[in-house]
């Protein structure tokens, strides 16, 4: 099994078409959607991981591609740099998917990289420049 984290923009002729259901129930693929902004007669865009069988994943790639689909991987990440970090809490309450968290016991922040959806708000929101997007 792999797994890929790709952003998807919708042509809004496609935005109203069932493609995570499709993905799901014609390709195997287990899809996590991590950030989604979709309106109808609009352009869609769908930050997602994908995981399944090699040859799923390629078949449900293609099939978005026949859509309309542009994929691109999400090639940027955020790291977490504990060095700077003085654990003030300003980026935990913009955090989106909650992959910045503090431990209340010892007011510790903590990051999941696993979580984040690279939005970008945890870096506007650090006044010690602790987070980066590496490219």
């Amino acid at each position: 099994m792999i797994k890929k984290r790709v952003v998807l923009t919708f042509p809004k002729e496609a935005v109203e078409q069932p493609v995570t259901y499709r993905l799901i129930k014609d390709y195997d693929l287990m899809i996590n959607i991590l950030s989604a902004k979709i309106d109808p007669n609009e352009e869609g865009r769908l930050v997602v991981e994908i995981s399944g069988k090699k040859a799923n994943l390629h078949s449900g790639l293609n099939y978005l591609k026949e859509l309309g689909v542009t994929i691109q991987p999400l090639a940027q990440d955020v790291r977490w740099n504990e060095e700077k970090c003085t654990h003030c809490t300003a980026c935990i309450p913009l955090c989106p998917s909650h992959a910045l968290s503090i431990d209340r016991t010892g007011m510790k922040v903590s990051f999941d990289s696993e979580r984040c959806i690279v939005c970008g708000l945890c870096l506007k929101a650090c006044p010690y420049q602790a987070m980066e997007i590496l490219f």
